[in-house]
């Protein structure tokens, strides 16, 4: 492998503050690391803010392609040249140790496919980032029925509001803002399904993973995640929202998915222990 680690981060009129502190942060890793910024924006004027550096690679899609295949363009380069590939957001903020902390983790757990850390609103509080995946209901709820009692009802199991979040442990759900991900996934799993121009990606993408191998919740290491919520504030998000999770659901099932509810029993077993 010529890396230990490379990264992507899809851009899309970003913000130049935030690329400046990615590129800072990665740079002053001590392993191996090539940075991908695939730049999905109208024009390539966003290249002017990138550090010419030769770990860092610029690719201009050339079109609003999305979240996910904006990632694939990057694994592509990325899967069989490196250990261990990491998506990342923009608009996160880490130690860059934490990365070290994680890389030696990942070496020594070669039965993990996929690692998430723990994340924190701006305020500190906890981001419901591991989740049990989600049945039509939770969208439906969450999204169109203004029942603080019945969201908060679905929300305890759903987003583990019961746990402290200070424990390892396996989920179905992470959420892909930052996902630490061993490259040898790839030789079974594709990279994000593409049907998905955004949002529920990140849940497809894990719960392929959680077949073949474990994705872990990893609270020893913490980030800080903006977390626009943009398809609560733009009608056009929220079209691509629940355009796409109607894709997802068509795709794995809508009430009749016997795998998720097999997989989410075995999952809150965990904390009974």
């Amino acid at each position: 492998m010529t890396y230990n680690l490379t990264v992507s981060v899809v851009l899309f009129n970003t913000d130049e503050e935030e690329i400046s502190n990615i590129s800072e942060t990665i740079l002053r890793l001590d392993l191996k690391t090539k940075l991908f910024f695939v730049d999905n924006s109208p024009t390539n004027k966003l290249e002017l803010v990138i550090k010419k550096d030769d770990r860092i690679e610029y690719i201009h899609s050339g079109k609003n392609v999305g979240f996910g295949s904006g990632h694939n363009i990057a694994i592509k380069c990325a899967k069989d040249i490196a250990e261990f590939h990491l998506v990342l957001n923009a608009d996160v903020n880490f130690d860059v140790s934490i990365l070290n902390a994680i890389y030696d983790f990942m070496v020594k757990n070669q039965d993990i496919g996929l690692l998430a850390p723990k994340i924190l609103n701006p305020d500190g509080s906890i981001q419901y980032s591991a989740k049990l995946l989600p049945s039509p209901a939770n969208l439906i709820v969450r999204r169109f029925i203004p029942s603080k009692s019945l969201k908060a009802k679905m929300d305890f199991n759903y987003e583990f509001h019961f746990f402290d979040f200070n424990r390892i442990v396996e989920v179905p759900y992470l959420m892909g803002c930052f996902m630490f991900i061993n490259t040898k996934v790839f030789k079974i799993v594709d990279g994000f399904d593409e049907r998905f121009f955004m949002y529920p990606e990140d849940i497809d993408l894990t719960r392929r993973i959680y077949k073949h191998f474990k994705t872990v919740y990893y609270p020893e290491v913490t980030i800080v995640h903006q977390h626009g919520r943009g398809s609560y504030k733009s009608i056009k998000l929220l079209y691509y929202h629940i355009t796409s999770m109607i894709k997802y659901f068509n795709k794995w099932g809508w009430f009749f998915d016997k795998d998720r509810k097999e997989i989410n029993k075995n999952v809150l077993k965990q904390f009974r222990n």
